[in-house]
């Protein structure tokens, strides 16, 4: 069975984090992790480098991974009870979330434009005229790839002020926008912005670090500072001292490493298109713009609503399912493209043979 569901890559890790861990085992700092690390001036560093973004260190505080840092957030900003707009197809946890903070989510579908998607901005304003709190992002958007232009968000962050509401904004995958695109992340976006928001990220999807569970909340203004402040210890006391570790020698010595990944994925999406003309010619799928994650409607095969099933079953290709990103996910899978071409080429080859 070829397993290309989950968000991780199939590559070595960066040669530093590699050394970097290695060192600490060595050494034996296996311990506890400090209250003082490296980690908010490397990411500084790192998001001046790469995206052109002014951070200040003193407003990036670590968790243990993205989602728990949504929920807490989501705690802090809303009651019980209140609504959430999240804008499928998404992220399945984007759904669970707001069970586990107890909100209500509200579904602003994205649209679709040509072959890309763009966010709804009709569609969330009048969400949260009708009385939503706070919106969750994922931007780059997982999983269509979606890269949302800096007009676009300046925009969604004027909405929010108006309305009072607040944007959490997942930017997990923002290391790995690919050729073509700009990565904007929101709370540089415009000055309403760094007033309404807070960005969560990881060094974990770039860097195959999910498993050393470190991420970080930064802001950017006053106001979400003191609420992210004012989150329990425990929300940082949770962060892994090996994901600190790994995440600084991602930020600080690795950008070398991240090109070559950024350039390896950049010919697979383009590979993974071919593939799909070629074996599973009822598929549409239009390249992202960031991330390893491909968005296939396979609705025109009639394989039903969720396809991953069939798929599975016969070809033994696991793809992840459709349906869990929303309702909009019907008929649609989601497949891994942070592979070796050759595997690639034989999931598609025989999902292929299922079409024939």
């Amino acid at each position: 069975m070829l397993p290309l569901f989950v968000a991780e890559t199939d590559f070595a890790l960066a040669p530093a984090i590699t050394e970097a861990l290695t060192a600490a085992v060595q050494r034996g700092d296996t311990g506890y992790t400090p209250p003082r690390t490296r980690l908010p001036e490397a990411f500084a560093s790192f998001a001046e480098r790469r995206f052109g973004w002014t951070v200040d260190p003193a407003r990036v505080r670590t968790t243990c991974d993205v989602m728990m840092g949504v929920a807490e957030l989501l705690r802090a900003v809303t009651d019980p009870g209140d609504r959430v707009i999240v804008t499928p197809p998404v992220y399945p946890p984007f759904f669970a979330v707001n069970e586990e903070s107890r909100t209500e989510a509200v579904r602003v579908p994205l649209l679709r434009e040509g072959d890309g998607w763009r966010l709804d901005l009709g569609g969330i304003e009048d969400a949260f005229a009708r009385g939503a709190k706070a919106m969750l992002l994922c931007n780059p958007h997982n999983p269509t790839g979606t890269v949302h232009d800096r007009a676009t968000l300046a925009e969604l962050a004027r909405i929010a002020h108006r309305h009072g509401g607040w944007i959490i904004s997942d930017e997990i995958h923002a290391p790995l926008t690919l050729p073509g695109a700009r990565f904007t992340p929101f709370l540089d976006a415009a000055p309403e912005a760094a007033e309404v928001g807070f960005a969560l990220t990881s060094a974990s999807k770039a860097f195959n670090l999910a498993g050393l569970k470190c991420a970080f909340a930064v802001t950017a203004a006053e106001a979400p500072a003191r609420i992210v402040a004012a989150l329990p210890d425990e929300v940082e006391w949770r962060t892994s001292l090996f994901g600190v570790i790994a995440a600084v020698a991602a930020f600080d010595e690795s950008d070398g490493w991240l090109d070559a990944l950024v350039a390896r994925l950049d010919l697979n999406r383009f590979l993974l298109r071919d593939l799909l003309a070629e074996h599973v010619p009822g598929a549409r799928y239009a390249p992202g713009q960031a991330g390893y994650l491909g968005w296939v409607d396979l609705s025109a095969l009639g394989w039903g609503d969720n396809p991953a099933v069939r798929i599975l079953r016969e070809a033994r290709v696991a793809l992840h399912l459709g349906p869990l990103f929303g309702d909009e996910g019907r008929g649609h899978v989601r497949i891994n493209y942070g592979t070796g071409p050759e595997i690639l080429t034989e999931a598609v080859t025989r999902i292929g043979a299922l079409a024939r």
